[in-house]
């Protein structure tokens, strides 16, 4: 099916991520969105620095740095910091656990994040983005821009922080699907919505969660995939993108859990 810039501007993203182990990033030069965030999935998956300042020559970049992780630890070895071109921005995170050694897991976080976004990345990168996933507190208490994932209480959330009196960005991630093909849909992100804390206690214990569901997993799984992802139509998509502004989201980044080709 072709895809354009056109139709994918109804669903209302403002942004791609991309995963570099699960795609070339530089065909992000061919997105019809001018930001994009690369996703942090191991070392040896680190777009090459040539071709992320040829990147950020068409688009605002951003890679995820996971601030415990050697390299990127700006309190430690922060080698990999000086490699990134002075346009490109960071989303400091936590990390995630099957990306860090089990040194790297024992680091304490807060520090870390406080340092990230108090060194910047480089003057002109637009300053860091903190993600807030299991350490939202500590996120909040930057006073950055929030990196949100996307979940069931996410637009409730966004209004307690405005609410509150939060005037800082919020960004929020989400897998996407463009499709309401039921099948599609669990292919896509069914598994993604399984590890979610919530769905996997109300799964039946050994339940598939791909396309071959079946009864109360299908059942479950279907309502979570809504929850924790944006899907359906690209018209579908866009009112909840714009639900979303309207809670108080400033910037909705979608991953294009079905490829890169979704996108284009």
């Amino acid at each position: 099916m072709l895809k354009t810039g056109k139709t994918l501007a109804q669903t209302g993203l403002d942004a791609a991520a991309l995963k570099p182990a699960e795609c070339d990033v530089g065909r992000a030069a061919e997105l019809p969105l001018d930001t994009v965030t690369i996703d942090y999935e191991g070392r040896e998956h680190l777009p090459e620095t040539e071709l992320l300042a040829d990147l950020a020559a068409e688009k605002e970049v951003r890679i995820t740095a996971p601030v415990r992780a050697d390299g990127f630890d700006p309190l430690g070895d922060d080698a990999l910091y000086d490699e990134l071109p002075a346009d490109v921005g960071l989303v400091a995170v936590a990390g995630h656990a099957a990306y860090l050694t089990p040194e790297e897991r024992e680091k304490a976080v807060a520090p870390r994040l406080k340092a990230a976004v108090e060194r910047g990345t480089k003057d002109d990168a637009g300053g860091v983005w903190v993600g807030t996933e299991s350490v939202e507190r500590l996120a909040l208490a930057t006073g950055a821009t929030q990196f949100e994932l996307l979940s069931r209480t996410t637009e409730r959330d966004l209004r307690a922080l405005r609410a509150a009196g939060f005037d800082g960005e919020i960004a929020v991630y989400a897998p996407t699907v463009l499709t309401d093909d039921e099948d599609e849909v669990l292919d896509a992100v069914g598994g993604y919505a399984a590890r979610r804390g919530p769905v996997q206690s109300a799964l039946p214990d050994g339940a598939k969660t791909d396309a071959t569901a079946t009864g109360r997993a299908r059942e479950v799984l279907s309502a979570a995939t809504r929850d924790y992802a944006l899907v359906g139509t690209r018209e579908r998509v866009g009112e909840r993108v714009t639900t979303l502004r309207d809670a108080g989201a400033d910037t909705v980044v979608g991953y294009p859990a079905r490829g890169i080709e979704e996108f284009l």
